[in-house]
């Protein structure tokens, strides 16, 4: 056990599979099954000469099963290429919104999101008080989101002793949502770091000079402002809750049913909650309004616009402002248009790639593993969103025995055919163990992903970007696979909207 003085470090994170036989789905396993059928066939038929032409389509069919690249199949590869080329023959993958913005019957325009967004929906919810909160409408899925600005004081100067309780008081918040049949079905949290032109910073130290400084004070601190400019950043930490209505629905019914009865049973678990993310050492800014939102929104697809309207924002808080509050309309939150390709997607004034954490840290690392992702470079914008879906102890407990039956039969079908267990393959098994150990110890288990986005503003400064970007994940230990075809719902999986997992069960334990 680590103890206080000791800084902690954390492991064991495992790729979750769902093989339906070995390491075969069942469309690889239904291949497979034609490959041997297709070469046995001309000698079931006594044709022969068949087997010239049996023999290479057999070989076809299992080099798309079993040729890989980037963790996908052949096949896999293939089935995705089509349905990109149909989807741009079809233009679905052009968005256009602005002046085209659809409208409602009163002739006001409604809100106009692309691809995966387009379901959403964003209610004011009141809070008592005269206070008001924005919440994340998913129709679809039936989930209501609330999401929080929050800022936590870091780990950087630290010592080891609050590090580590920082790190065990995020991790019993995530632990106190691993509750069978709890509301909350989803946790995210979304860090979005800006290059910085210098003018705040600069700005803030003018306006705090003492005049009565020596005049060589007053140079040299004007100097190292200046000097620190080109390398300021801005950053903003969201925290966003999923509230799953299926769950709930006494509950809901209790609290006057539909809609108004969900925002209320979310609004009650958000004040629950508060303690808990006050022991994470994190102070809450803010639970976003619609039209805070909204601007979130608007700054990721249109990141020219983000000065500008943060330069809004603070003059709205000066006393007696009496122009338009802070944020944006919901109706021009989307961008006014975007366009995906194979591996970029272009959206008003920037342009992104999303990649998939597809391999963590193999071995132990320290709580600050995630720095070197989470800080901005250059000019380019980044985005890291990490999504949680905490399991009940039942869910947890057949989780991990599925796993462990899983490691155990393969150990055995290897061991029969004389072949020797990899370290790889070993330490997989232990991992499991370890996990059901620290499940049945008081530990939760968690279901999570994690997306990276980069935005540059021309298309020319993404491979630049893209290259730092792939650098400072391997500094940190991480593997990052490009999500080729899927550019627009990566995009939108680093929003902080609790779209989060996706429904296929790819993510890590």
């Amino acid at each position: 056990m680590t103890s206080p003085e000791e800084p902690a470090t954390y492991g064991g994170w495992q790729r979750e599979r769902g093989p339906y036989l070995g390491e075969l789905s069942l469309g690889g396993l239904v291949t497979v099954a034609g490959a041997g059928l297709v070469a046995m066939l001309p000698v079931y038929t006594h044709a022969w000469a068949g087997e010239i032409v049996a023999v290479p389509v057999a070989l076809l069919l299992l080099a798309a099963v079993y040729l890989r690249v980037y963790g996908l199949t052949a096949a896999e590869w293939a089935v995705l290429a089509v349905r990109f080329e149909v989807a741009v023959v079809r233009r679905q993958t052009m968005f256009f919104s602005g002046a085209f913005a659809p409208r409602r019957s009163d002739g006001s325009r409604r809100t106009d999101l692309p691809g995966v967004l387009a379901r959403l929906e964003f209610l004011t919810v009141p809070t008592g008080a005269g206070r008001e909160i924005g919440v994340v409408h998913d129709p679809l899925q039936g989930h209501y989101s609330a999401i929080m600005e929050v800022r936590y004081p870091g780990i950087a100067l630290a010592d080891t002793a609050r590090v580590n309780a920082r790190v065990s008081g995020w991790g019993g918040f995530l632990r106190g949502h691993c509750v069978e049949g709890g509301p909350i079905v989803r946790i995210s949290v979304t860090d979005r770091s800006a290059p910085e032109d210098g003018t705040a910073l600069m700005a803030w130290t003018t306006g705090h000079l003492d005049q009565g400084a020596p005049a060589a004070a007053h140079d040299l601190v004007t100097a190292l402002a200046a000097e620190a400019a080109p390398a300021a950043s801005t950053r903003r930490t969201y925290l966003t809750v999923t509230l799953a209505a299926s769950r709930v629905r006494q509950d809901i019914r209790s609290s006057g049913g539909g809609t108004l009865g969900a925002t209320a049973v979310l609004v009650r678990e958000l004040l629950a909650m508060q303690g808990a993310i006050a022991a994470a050492d994190l102070q809450v800014v803010a639970t976003l309004t619609v039209g805070q939102i909204a601007e979130v929104i608007r700054t990721a697809y249109d990141p020219g616009e983000a000065p500008v309207l943060a330069a809004h924002a603070a003059a709205a808080c000066a006393p007696g402002w009496a122009g338009t509050p802070p944020g944006v309309d919901e109706s021009a939150a989307g961008p006014a248009a975007a366009e995906q390709h194979w591996g970029r997607y272009r959206h008003d004034s920037g342009v992104s790639a999303s990649f998939e954490v597809y391999g963590w840290p193999e071995g132990r690392v320290y709580a600050s593993v995630l720095t070197p992702l989470m800080s901005a470079s250059g000019n380019a914008r980044r985005s890291v969103s990490l999504t949680y879906e905490c399991l009940g102890a039942r869910t947890a407990r057949a989780t991990l025995s599925r796993e462990r039956t899983k490691a155990d039969v393969k150990r055995r079908v290897r061991a029969r055919g004389g072949r020797i267990e990899s370290l790889d393959e070993r330490k997989a098994l232990v991992d499991t163990q370890d996990q059901d150990h620290a499940r049945t110890a008081g530990h939760g288990i968690a279901r999570f992903t994690g997306v990276v986005t980069v935005t540059v503003d021309e298309p020319g400064e993404l491979a630049l970007a893209t290259a730092r970007l792939k650098r400072d994940a391997y500094t940190s230990g991480l593997r990052l696979r490009e999500l080729y075809a899927a550019q627009d719902s990566g995009f939108a999986a680093t929003l902080p909207l609790g779209l989060g997992l996706p429904v296929k069960r790819r993510a890590v334990i």
